[in-house]
């Protein structure tokens, strides 16, 4: 299992939209994430900086990299693009984390 970290931003005000987004994730979402091999997947929010922290295990890093070609993946982009700091092609701005300290 490998594990990967990264940081989103949200636009301020926005708060609760993302959560309750999230809350209603579309069952299409959910089994994309899932047969990509993604075991856990969490998202924190940091309300001194609007710093989405987002933690997900997954079988293999490299199955995510087909995800951003997937119809319903950048609908979802499309869909969550108002609230967040995106790319030009919808995509979330994303910075991953290295990790430097783990306990199993």
């Amino acid at each position: 299992m490998q594990r990967q970290a990264f940081i989103l931003k949200l636009h301020k005000g926005y708060e609760a939209e993302y959560k309750k987004r999230h809350d209603e994730i579309w069952p299409e979402l959910q089994a994309l994430l899932k047969q990509t091999g993604v075991q856990e997947y969490s998202i924190f929010l940091d309300e001194r900086t609007n710093n989405l922290f987002g933690y997900l295990q997954i079988n293999d890093n490299t199955a995510l990299d087909d995800l951003p070609k997937h119809p319903v993946m950048q609908k979802w982009w499309n869909y969550m693009k108002d609230i967040m700091e995106t790319n030009p092609d919808a995509s979330p701005v994303s910075v991953p984390l290295k990790e430097v300290f783990y306990m199993p």
